[in-house]
């Protein structure tokens, strides 16, 4: 059934492809006469709210990193506000962070990682960056005052309107996961078997000959599009969804008026509860 939603997903994104370019190119929103003052990429734009740069890098903060601080703090609290409260008879609260342990526990750390001491020594950071991950995404669906671009004026202050923008919509940080894992595991098993050692299993002792070398290239290369799979999925499946509702939010109702408006409405909310 959840393959089914997302391969539903997946070709909505596809068919709703054109017109969320048309929306996005002022000359084709001229030549259907819709106002070009909608601009729904704009959502992805990073502006930043305090330029912070250091020679090329650029550290500015915006709605991106603020949100991922977010996050970060919502994770950090959350768990030390249950680790303060664990009670012998869970409440509703307890009980779905439990079951959550026991998922990365059973079905992530101990299904993948043989060894129990290094099981154990990496359970705490798979756990962290699951709840990182579920804040990331939760986040993204809560209107929050973030959109700078439009601003509300408030007892004489000029504040940011509300918005949905989720960090990891944005694939430099779905990457950077990606690639403290990809250094993690390779770390461990160089650990583990030494740089030798670690490098001879990439291939099986049963594989020999050419073999051996056509198995070693081809896991050496699944370990770099690994890089690609851990990050683009996160990123692209949070993009679709943000673009889903954005489009069906206000995008049609700019393209075909006010007759669309229940509709599409409906069909934005139902995205939004889907996501």
């Amino acid at each position: 059934m959840i393959q089914l939603l997302q391969s539903t997903k997946g070709r909505l994104s596809v068919a709703l492809a054109p017109l969320a370019l048309l929306l996005a190119n002022p000359a084709g929103a001229a030549a259907v006469e819709i106002n070009e003052h909608f601009k729904p990429q704009n959502e992805f734009k990073l502006d930043p709210w305090i330029e912070i740069k250091i020679g090329p890098i650029d550290l500015s903060i915006n709605k991106a990193v603020f949100l991922l601080l977010l996050a970060g703090a919502c994770t950090v609290f959350s768990m030390l506000w249950i680790a303060r409260r664990m009670q012998s008879k869970p409440n509703r609260v307890q009980f779905v962070v439990e079951t959550a342990y026991d998922l990365i526990d059973k079905q992530v750390t101990s299904a993948n990682i043989k060894n129990t001491n290094v099981a154990r020594r990496w359970f705490g950071f798979l756990l962290s960056l699951f709840f990182f991950v579920w804040f990331s995404n939760i986040l993204g669906f809560l209107p929050l005052p973030i959109n700078t671009e439009h601003t509300v004026t408030v007892l004489g202050m000029e504040l940011p309107t509300l918005q949905l923008y989720a960090a990891t919509a944005n694939l430099s940080v779905p990457l950077a996961l990606a690639l403290v894992i990809f250094v993690s595991y390779h770390a461990e098993g160089i650990r583990e078997h030494g740089p030798i050692g670690y490098i001879k299993t990439w291939a099986p002792s049963s594989a020999t000959g050419v073999m051996r070398g056509i198995v070693w290239a081809i896991e050496a290369l699944s370990h770099l599009l690994r890089l690609v799979s851990l990050s683009v999925r996160l990123f692209a499946n949070m993009l679709a969804g943000h673009m889903l509702i954005l489009i069906m939010g206000g995008g049609m109702i700019v393209l075909l008026g006010s007759l669309v408006v229940l509709p599409t409405l409906a069909m934005g909310i139902a995205f939004f509860l889907f996501e």
